[in-house]
């Protein structure tokens, strides 16, 4: 069944606890450098404060190891959300602690309060009990609109909506995209459905492959990954990064694909990882010593997006070659046009490939850019989010 969204609930005069994904970059000076993730999250805000409800907004940013620390601190993401809001926005200096506890009950409708980074606190990864019960009766409604967190079982993610219970308990409207083109679009897709995948390890997507080889027309495959399958055929990858131990699995994959699976022909390398290197264009699978592959050559290029030209879905995670350095961005250059011509329902995976097809300029000219990269695989693998299963059903 679906799941019940923010508009489903009646939230005024109320408290909404939203889990969002503020973890955006921040320059030296403590700036927001891109702030895509917080304006995804504004349909949601929007909605509650538009309906006379109030926000406390929580979220993670970085790796700060379960303690305090300065430079990944949220301000500067409340500070962002105000300028997009064109309100004020209150931050608490702590995340269950006296600031935030006061700044919460003093709360009036319209107003908007994002508590300090979750992790500066350890139990949020272990999925404290004690610590969500805290965050849990701040509030008097659950929304999670943090998809690029979905597959992880952290406090904010589960254990705060299970100390909810009783409460209504929802998905914003971020996450109901998310499992609107990565689980219904795919569950039914209109065909040819082509998948792309690249990225530099096999190992990494290896159930994404396998589940995709079953429900795809025709899987492409590039990116670093590409060179684990050329060695495992026999070919010479060089210098390239390859995965020797995965060589039996990336044989098993090629024998059991047939003609689905769509692999290299040419390789376009160079004797050294920078963009002046010296460069040549090989056939796959013969690339000399000293020199490494860093993208898929121009004839795999045309190939590929030939295929993808007459896809009536296509799902694109990994890129083609080193997209941030040309001329090694020119595959990946090549799908992202491609996707663009092509008249499907074009879904991208986050990471790497939502970073290329916004570097390259055709973010708006897909269907969906997901906000979650190990998210979007998970999903697209097929499993189950606890986050999202106990949330309720409408």
């Amino acid at each position: 069944m679906p799941k019940c969204t923010i508009a489903n609930v009646d939230v005024a005069n109320k408290t909404v606890l939203m889990r969002v994904d503020f973890n955006v970059p921040l320059d030296a000076d403590g700036r927001v450098t891109d702030d895509r993730r917080v304006r995804m999250a504004l349909p949601s805000i929007e909605s509650v404060l538009q309906r006379n409800g109030r926000v406390i907004l929580m979220s993670h940013l970085g790796r700060p190891e379960g303690q305090p620390d300065s430079k990944f601190s949220l301000k500067p993401a409340a500070v962002c959300l105000g300028e997009l809001l064109n309100r004020d926005v209150k931050f608490a200096t702590d995340t269950v602690g006296p600031d935030a506890q006061s700044q919460s009950a003093a709360l009036e409708n319209g107003d908007v309060l994002v508590l300090e980074n979750l992790r500066f606190q350890p139990e949020e990864k272990k999925g404290d009990a004690g610590f969500a019960q805290t965050l849990a009766n701040m509030a008097d409604v659950y929304c999670n609109d943090a998809f690029g967190t979905c597959h992880r079982e952290h406090a904010s993610m589960v254990a705060v909506p299970e100390a909810m219970a009783g409460k209504p308990r929802v998905v914003g409207f971020l996450v109901e995209k998310e499992i609107k083109y990565l689980t219904d679009v795919i569950s039914t897709p209109d065909r040819p459905f082509v998948a792309i995948l690249g990225g530099a390890k096999v190992s990494d997507k290896i159930n994404v492959i396998e589940k995709l080889l079953t429900i795809c027309d025709h899987v492409l495959v590039g990116g670093a990954m590409a060179y684990t399958f050329a060695l495992a055929t026999g070919g010479r990858v060089g210098d390239s990064l390859v995965e020797p131990d995965k060589t039996d699995l990336a044989l098993k994959l090629i024998n059991d694909a047939g003609e689905k699976l769509k692999l290299p022909v040419d390789t376009h390398c160079g004797d050294d990882f920078s963009g002046d290197c010296k460069k040549t264009v090989v056939l796959a699978g013969t690339i000399p010593d000293g020199y490494e592959g860093l993208d898929i050559g121009p004839e795999t290029a045309r190939a590929f997006a030939a295929i993808v030209e007459n896809a009536k879905t296509v799902v694109w995670n990994g890129p083609m070659g080193v997209f941030e350095m040309p001329p090694f961005d020119a595959g990946t250059q090549a799908i992202a046009e491609a996707i663009a011509r092509s008249d499907s329902t074009s879904i991208i995976g986050g990471g790497d490939s939502a970073a290329a097809v916004q570097q390259l300029g055709f973010a708006d000219r897909v269907s969906h850019v997901s906000t979650g990269g190990g998210a979007s695989l998970a999903m697209l693998e097929g499993k189950a989010f606890k986050a999202v299963d106990l949330l309720d059903d409408c």
